[in-house]
């Protein structure tokens, strides 16, 4: 077949490690015999990031908000021990918290579901996407070491001068202090995206905070989340037969596990962050997760939920063979193709990512699969495969599709 052609550049954000070593094999082996790809590309990778003083992922983000869709690759957030080791000018923020930060979007998780691979809780029939608010909280908050007794405390100056102080501790000895903050128009975006995601794909929304124990800022959270309801989705989620509930962390928690699942769960940022990972590894697994960082103004950005898979990349450097899961990285480009194809209106580029998609799956499902999926796999007759092997296996489904 004729390599499909297309029109408006993918922002291709490059990472680190392992995922970037997949990342290559992913575009050799099962994208660019099928689609001439057209990316703006940036190197991500924490030796250009230092080399750039993280500049490179502000240039990424403002060209995701310039072309429209992104796909990004696993990156490093170093801490004390990797700044060691690749010898950093300074311990760089988050690219992720950096993205999200720019693009004031909400992240949308969600488990790709397989035969074969059984949630771990067994009422979970059907798949829960998590909607992350990314921005602000622990991810932009301001950190102090108190060495000894004195008072802490927050202070607001507004724009005329005048202070607002509130006490925080009183300390009698050393101690720990932290400021977080958001605003209301990040907020109302996060309500917002979560109500059209949940319309669009016509599953119930849960929200939840802790407002019993804050009571002005995660309860600033509940209200904004229910007067936007009110008055603007209230009415379109009754014409679409789904629902919009509120209830308290802890509660949420519960009725996850005792759901069925099929529905949304949004959560602040960090939480979200901890429960994406919870729900993802009781579905299965990590690399079985994908996510979508979804802007107010219509941008999206598509990347794995796992890390760099540090262990596996040093055992490649030492020539070792590893079997390394590539699923959700595959639907990261998936997902980035598939809305590149809808936006510019290309129904072939569609129609290749849903077949790249199934033939992942059909892979699965036939039994050929990387090590960390044969552990948990029900299925009686199993292939394990290395990395690459994986991905020449999903490549022969793809084109057995195409001939159909």
């Amino acid at each position: 077949m004729a390599k499909i052609i297309m029109k408006t550049p993918l922002v291709e954000m490059d990472g680190d490690e392992m995922t970037r070593v997949i990342w290559k094999w992913i575009k050799e082996i099962l994208l660019e015999p099928y689609v001439e790809l057209k990316t703006e590309y940036y190197d991500l990778g924490l030796e250009y990031r230092d080399k750039t003083n993280d500049q490179v992922t502000i240039d990424s983000a403002e060209a995701t908000k310039k072309y429209g869709v992104a796909v990004k690759c696993a990156t490093i957030t170093p801490n004390a021990a990797r700044v060691k080791e690749y010898n950093l000018k300074e311990m760089w923020k988050s690219p992720n918290g950096t993205i999200r930060a720019i693009l004031d979007g909400t992240v949308f998780r969600e488990p790709i579901i397989v035969n074969g691979i059984e949630p771990f809780v067994k009422t979970w029939k059907k798949p829960i996407a998590i909607a992350r608010h990314a921005y602000g909280d622990v991810y932009k908050n301001v950190e102090m070491a108190i060495s000894g007794p004195g008072k802490a405390e927050i202070v607001f100056t507004d724009a005329n001068g005048n202070e607002t102080r509130k006490t925080i501790h009183d300390f009698t000895g050393c101690g720990v202090i932290m400021g977080m903050h958001n605003t209301r128009k990040s907020i109302e975006s996060f309500a917002r995206s979560c109500f059209n995601y949940a319309l669009d794909k016509k599953m119930d929304l849960w929200f939840a905070t802790k407002d019993t124990i804050s009571k002005i800022y995660d309860h600033t959270f509940k209200d904004i989340f229910q007067d936007i309801f009110d008055a603007e989705y209230k009415e379109k989620f009754k014409e679409a037969n789904i629902e919009y509930f509120y209830t308290l962390i802890d509660d949420a928690v519960a009725r996850v596990v005792r759901s069925e699942g099929g529905f949304i769960w949004a959560c602040k940022n960090y939480d979200g962050d901890v429960m994406s990972d919870m729900v993802a590894s009781a579905f299965g697994s990590l690399a079985m997760m994908t996510s979508v960082l979804v802007s107010p103004d219509g941008c999206f950005e598509y990347e794995a939920a796992h890390g760099t898979v540090q262990r596996h990349y040093y055992m490649h450097l030492e020539g070792k063979e590893t079997s390394t899961n590539s699923m959700a990285t595959i639907f990261a480009w998936t997902g980035a193709l598939k809305k590149r194809g809808q936006l510019d209106n290309i129904p072939e580029l569609v129609e290749f990512s849903e077949k790249l998609e199934k033939a992942s799956k059909m892979t699965i499902e036939k039994g050929v699969m990387t090590k960390d999926l044969a552990a948990l796999s029900t299925l009686e007759d199993k292939k394990i495969v290395n990395t690459k092997e994986f991905l020449l296996a999903i490549r022969k489904n793809l084109d057995e599709l195409y001939e159909v």
